[in-house]
This record gives structure tokens, C-alpha cells and sequence, in this order.
């Protein structure tokens, strides 16, 4: 399984003394109430927005450093860490560490099928449930000018754009199986933005998914959202070797 990159600090991302990305984690001091629990929950979202599958990256997590980050003793980071290794979000690694899990190409494929019929299903049962003023949100996720966004302010549009989507299907199963494969489907969303045609070509798709979810065509919005993670697929298949 591949999961290597540089170590996590809390503070703003730079870059290592060797070049390995130094992965910001943003972390913000919690109460004393329920001290794993929450330290869960702010390391569960940041690993959640970390830029996993940026090639080269070491996502090693220093313990020490995350419970300064979070004001807190390193007993419930560790705790809370053991939580996230039950859930395949970080692993083990004896002698060496914990380290975010990356998953390798193979893998990657079967999330983004996965992806695949939930995010197109989703997108059915939002033309056939949600109401024309719900609709609206979505249309507006689409504007012409995302064609003048950065790659992160896209990237951070595109994970709204599909958390709206399965919101509007009214689909709570969808929903839940959608977000244990958020982690890796983000990270690799994100990471992709940056190829050639990329970003764009993603801009294009979501236009016809909402074209489809504003006219009501249950079918059409199911396949072009099927589509849209199947071109990643595609892209990922061709373009990725170094998580082979």
C-alpha cells in the first residue's frame, strides 16, 4: 500500500528541508469536554482535507505536534488516532510512525466506481425530490465565471458542487456511504485538478449534470454524473504511475 509524504504541523503548509510537502493541518485548540472525541473529529477533518494524493507527499503525523496543535495532552490524540486506524483512515507503521493511508491506483479505481452508481443515483433521486428553489442552488454552482477560478478555489467548488447534489437526493444511505469514501475521493479530485484539461473538462460535466437536474431529466442527470466520476477514472488510469 502506498503511504508516504512529509510530516504533519499544524500551522500553514511549506516545504520540508528535503522537499517533502509539510502538510498544514489548521488545527485550533479544544475545550476539555470529551477530549478524544473531539480530537477525533478535527483530526478526521483535516485528514479529510489534506491533499493525499499530491505525488511525493510524506503524510506521516506527528502526535506531538498534532496535541500542540489542538492545546491538548497526547493521551486522547493517541486514542483518537487508534479510532481513525479502525476506520482505514491512517496506519501503523512499527519503528516508524502513523501515517495517513493512501490507497494505491487499483483501489483508487474501485472508490471511483463505487462513486460512480452512488453519485449517479444521487443525482436521479435529486430531480425527482428536490424542489425548483433546491434545484436553484445547484444551477448556481455552474456560473461562467469558474472559468476564471484557481485550481483551489475550483477544487473546494467541486466538493460543494457534489456534496449538494447527494444533499438534494434526500438520500441518507447515499449520503453516509459517500462520506467513508470522501477521504480518498477529495484527495484524488483535488490532486487531478492540476493536470492538463483537467479542471476544465470537470467545469464542462458538472454544466450538463445540472442542465439535466433544472430540466428534470432523472435519466440524463444519472449518467452524466456517472460519467463525470468515470472520466476521472479514465484520467487517473492514464495519467497516474506513482501509485502503482
Amino acid at each position: 500500500m502506498n503511504a508516504s509524504g512529509a510530516e504533519v504541523m499544524p500551522g500553514p503548509a511549506g516545504r520540508g528541508r528535503e522537499g517533502d510537502a509539510r502538510v498544514g493541518l489548521g488545527l485550533r485548540a479544544i475545550g476539555s469536554e470529551t477530549l478524544t472525541t473531539s480530537a477525533y473529529e478535527a483530526l478526521k477533518k483535516a485528514i479529510t482535507a489534506m491533499r493525499i494524493y499530491d505525488e511525493g507527499t510524506n503524510l506521516r503525523l506527528d502526535e506531538r505536534a498534532l496535541a500542540a496543535g489542538l492545546g491538548i495532552s497526547r493521551t486522547p490524540v493517541r486514542e483518537a488516532l487508534v479510532k481513525l486506524e479502525h476506520e482505514g483512515l491512517v496506519r501503523t507503521v512499527p519503528r516508524r510512525g502513523v501515517y495517513v493511508v493512501r490507497k494505491s491506483k487499483a483501489e483508487i479505481l474501485d472508490i471511483i466506481s463505487a462513486t460512480a452508481a452512488l453519485e449517479g443515483m444521487a443525482a436521479r433521486l435529486a430531480v425527482e425530490r428536490a424542489t425548483p428553489e433546491q434545484l436553484e442552488r445547484v444551477a448556481a454552482l455552474c456560473p461562467s465565471h469558474h472559468k476564471k477560478m484557481s485550481v483551489e478555489e475550483y477544487s473546494a467548488a467541486n466538493v460543494e458542487f457534489h456534496q449538494t447534489v447527494t444533499e438534494l437526493s434526500g438520500s441518507r444511505v447515499i449520503a453516509e456511504m459517500l462520506a467513508q469514501l470522501q477521504v480518498h475521493m477529495r484527495g484524488i479530485r483535488g490532486s487531478m485538478m492540476t493536470g492538463d484539461g483537467r479542471m476544465e473538462a470537470s467545469m464542462a460535466e458538472h454544466c450538463k449534470i445540472v442542465e439535466a437536474l433544472v430540466h428534470g431529466d432523472a435519466s440524463s442527470a444519472e449518467q452524466h454524473a456517472k460519467e463525470h466520476a468515470l472520466n476521472l477514472a479514465s484520467y487517473v488510469k492514464e495519467h497516474v504511475t506513482y501509485l502503482d
